[in-house]
């Protein structure tokens, strides 16, 4: 039995609504899938099936297909279709050094701008997120993980470096992350030395802070991948032909 099953979480639903392109939605669903092994290495990506999975057209995922085939996470086989290129151990590693990095840095920027009433509204959000772990509303947990981490990149004021950090949370598999084991238990402890850092102003430690807590995060993944054979051996894949 895997870890997901024996904690009784399932991955969120994928929602794919009409606020953005279908297709980029489209791309996240497989974006994800790929991390988490719901794609796995050398399989193909079938158009017509993946449209029917997800209800929707094929030309959203054609268009989808392309995109991730630009980004290197598929490859494009004449005459056969699109195939998922493996995932390895260091390309998760690297996803989440550059995450932290950057999520780090906002960190910094924010000490010295969040006001006593947005600190009060993040450790009001904390205090929420704690209760909804006790109570195992893994829903209302990530919604209220990601509104913690929106308001402190938002009082950065570094917008550009924002976009740049959500670009690469774009890889990361969020659906899933209550699935993993430690998800959960990280946001409630790794947050606290984060939010008193932020409290005092002292944006070295907030910096710190938010590194420890991404790559915690980072590891929480990689474990849970390795368990589950996700992850393709990084000499064999990137050994000559």
């Amino acid at each position: 039995m895997d870890q997901q099953q024996s904690r009784g979480r399932t991955p969120r639903r994928a929602d794919l609504g009409s606020d953005q392109q279908l297709s980029s939605k489209v791309a996240a669903y497989v974006r994800e899938g790929i991390m988490v092994g719901q794609f796995r290495a050398g399989e193909y990506v079938r158009t017509e099936r993946l449209a029917d999975e997800l209800g929707v057209s094929p030309t959203p995922v054609r268009e989808a297909l392309m995109l991730l085939g630009s980004e290197g996470s598929v490859k494009w086989e004449p005459r056969k279709g699109y195939r998922v290129v493996p995932l390895t151990l260091q390309d998760v590693r690297d996803l989440f050094q550059v995450q932290a990095h950057i999520a780090g840095e906002l960190a910094f920027r924010a000490a010295s701008k969040l006001s006593d009433e947005a600190m009060n509204e993040l450790e009001e959000l904390q205090r929420l997120l704690e209760k909804a772990e006790e109570q195992q509303d893994y829903d209302l947990l990530d919604a209220l993980n990601h509104k913690v981490h929106s308001r402190i990149n938002k009082a950065s004021n570094s917008g550009r470096l924002v976009t740049l950090l959500n670009t690469t949370v774009g890889y990361v598999p969020l659906r899933y992350l209550s699935a993993i084991q430690g998800w959960a238990e990280a946001s409630v402890h790794d947050h606290q030395p984060i939010l008193v850092a932020l409290r005092n102003r002292d944006a070295d430690t907030a910096r710190k802070a938010m590194h420890e807590h991404i790559d915690h995060v980072g590891q929480l993944l990689v474990e849970h991948l390795v368990n589950n054979q996700v992850l393709a051996d990084d000499a064999a894949v990137h050994e000559p032909a």
